[in-house]
């Protein structure tokens, strides 16, 4: 199995790395682009078969280490 992770900024957490994407993006000419959230993306192998067991512990892992849940909100689907 593998577990797909997505760690994005909470909305209202300034991120001043998506807002100069965002600014970019405007010098080059592309019209419309609205906020910009830079995150991480992460993909771990998972071994053994239990799908129950290891949603709860990318859960956790996610919750404990991988993110910091004070500024960040993390999102995963288990393949």
């Amino acid at each position: 199995m593998k577990a797909k992770i997505i760690i994005t900024p909470k909305k209202a957490v300034l991120d001043p790395q998506g807002k100069t994407v965002q600014n970019a993006l405007a010098h080059i000419g592309y019209t419309g682009i609205g906020a910009v959230h830079v995150g991480k993306y992460l993909e771990i192998e998972l071994a053994g078969g239990d799908r129950e067991g290891a949603r709860k512990q990318i859960d956790e892992a996610c919750h404990r280490i991988l993110s910091n849940p004070v500024i960040e909100d993390y999102r995963f689907e288990i393949e």
